[in-house]
């Protein structure tokens, strides 16, 4: 089932305001240990900017993945041999009605 664009984003967010809070947190902690000395309020203000662009990072490769999945979907069906030629299973070579054998990739005309 395809997710919407409204849940890819709903998701994205989700994601990225539980990494907001593990990435402030991270930054109170580590900071300090490379002699970084940082108010919360900067801590706060660093961690919104990355959360922005974490955002749309996250909604654009959602979008992206979700297009190759539904172009891999209307990809060209396979081809069978009736007995008039090479034909696509939708649509064969006289627009005849026919029968498709998938044991022998076959189809006949009738």
């Amino acid at each position: 089932m395809m997710q919407s664009r409204v849940m890819s984003l709903v998701e994205a967010i989700a994601n990225v305001v539980v990494g907001y809070g593990v990435a402030v947190l991270t930054q109170i902690l580590i900071f300090p240990v490379f002699g970084l000395h940082t108010t919360l309020a900067q801590n706060l203000a660093l961690g919104g900017a990355f959360t922005a662009v974490s955002i749309a990072r996250s909604y654009a490769l959602r979008r992206l993945f979700e297009a190759i999945r539904t172009s891999e979907l209307k990809a060209e069906p396979p081809m069978a041999i009736c007995d008039q030629g090479f034909c696509s299973l939708s649509t064969c070579c006289l627009e005849r009605p026919y029968l498709y054998d998938p044991m022998r990739n076959s189809a006949w005309h009738f």
